[in-house]
């Protein structure tokens, strides 16, 4: 690469969409791992204690993916009709919204249908914000400008336990919302993508969901690309969620903060996203990047279930070693977007992330299930393994895309 291509694809890399992209994740990260670190005293706050912790944790938990199920269709299917754009902002709005109102629940109720509402909002930020940086950026360097997002976004999750550790949990999701607001202020300084704005001159139909599940090979491709980040929200969504159960069950004499497993688990994601992105790019390969993740993944989770009598100290370690261990989101996000023409490319990059972390609510019911047959240990080793099997299968069926060109249309 010459020096003049050098610079120009490291100034796309730092353009506004980009750096827009990257903070509107931080954002909804934040609010999406800050549940996880409040659960025990916000449902303390409203009157729950012993196993209803856990009970109604996972509750809250599957009302927001749930949320973000229906929200990553709505969303991805606008953000192919009405623009990138609209959609990166409406769902920045919608989920900021959300955590103010967060702040004043008083029941069960409320909080499940306030958590489902910012499901909604969480599940349109991501997806647009690939979508338009894919979109925006040369081929030589949209592996590195999805990286930067994730390596950006990840780091909401360091920032939700600072505050959480700091602040009442009433008041970080008010901050989390004030947040959010601000990011809206830069949505002055960005432009639709081309690629978006070709299509809107052709007249072709876009965002058709359904258009998935009409041909058998597109849907294969859509089902795989879903399938591929099972290990990445059964990791987060069970093991760290409910790490101080596990550390429990593992004899860990000291007492586990859930802040601080995902905090350590995250600043793991940090590094293991940056990684995995740009070794994407410097082997010219999404597939081998990933493929050795997910190895990564299960030689650590395995390790991770056979300790037993650790220090708090080095349960934590292990937290951000599963963190770097499944640290592909960013790989996995670009694999999916990669797969599919301009017109449905949004709608695949809003509903496959989103159906990602919708399969918690499978997850955490199997696992919830194995755990009164098996025990927690046993009951997370067998679901962690079905889902790492799947992803590993799922990975050989996907066709690279690293070289591929992203200006074309699906037929339909």
């Amino acid at each position: 690469m010459t020096v003049s291509e050098n610079g120009k694809w490291a100034q796309g890399l730092f353009s506004i969409p980009v750096i827009v992209a990257a903070l509107g994740y931080f954002v909804d990260i934040y609010d999406l791992i800050l549940f996880g670190i409040v659960r025990v005293p916000s449902l303390k706050a409203i009157g729950f204690e012993g196993q209803a912790l856990l009970d109604e944790g996972v509750y809250l938990l599957n009302m927001q993916m749930g949320g973000m199920l229906l929200g990553g269709l709505a969303w991805g299917i606008l953000g192919d009709k009405k623009g990138r754009i609209k959609i990166l902002f409406g769902s920045i709005f919608l989920y900021s919204m959300a955590n103010f109102a967060n702040a004043f629940v008083n029941s069960i109720e409320s909080y499940a249908i306030l958590r489902f509402i910012a499901g909604l909002g969480l599940a349109g930020e991501l997806g647009a914000g690939v979508t338009l940086v894919l979109e925006s950026l040369p081929q030589k360097s949209r592996g590195y400008g999805t990286a930067v997002i994730a390596t950006v976004g990840v780091a909401g999750a360091v920032l939700a336990n600072i505050v959480a550790k700091n602040f009442d949990w009433r008041t970080a999701y008010i901050i989390g919302g004030i947040l959010g607001m601000l990011l809206l202020i830069l949505r002055v300084s960005i432009f639709e993508s081309g690629m978006f704005r070709q299509m809107e001159a052709s007249g072709v139909k876009k965002g058709d969901f359904l258009s998935l599940f009409k041909s058998r090979e597109r849907f294969g491709k859509y089902m795989n690309s879903i399938m591929i980040g099972l290990p990445t929200w059964f990791t987060v969504g069970v093991i760290i969620t409910f790490s101080p159960e596990f550390a429990k069950a593992m004899s860990v004499p000291e007492a586990v903060s859930a802040g601080d497993a995902i905090m350590y688990c995250y600043i793991g994601l940090i590094f293991g996203d940056f990684v995995s992105g740009f070794s994407s790019q410097y082997l010219g390969s999404r597939k081998k990047v990933v493929l050795v993740f997910q190895l990564m993944c299960g030689f650590v989770i395995a390790v991770f279930l056979s300790l037993d009598g650790i220090s708090a100290s080095f349960f934590y370690f292990m937290c951000g070693i599963i963190g770097v261990a499944v640290g592909y989101w960013a790989v996995f996000i670009t694999i999916a977007a990669e797969q599919f023409g301009t017109n449905l490319r949004a709608t695949v990059a809003s509903t496959v992330p989103n159906f990602i972390r919708g399969t918690v609510i499978p997850i955490t019911y199997s696992f919830k299930m194995g755990k009164e047959h098996f025990g927690i240990i046993n009951s997370a080793a067998l679901v962690g393994l079905v889902c790492l099997f799947l992803s590993i299968y799922a990975l050989f069926r996907l066709e690279e895309t690293f070289h591929k060109d992203l200006n074309y249309l699906e037929e339909h």
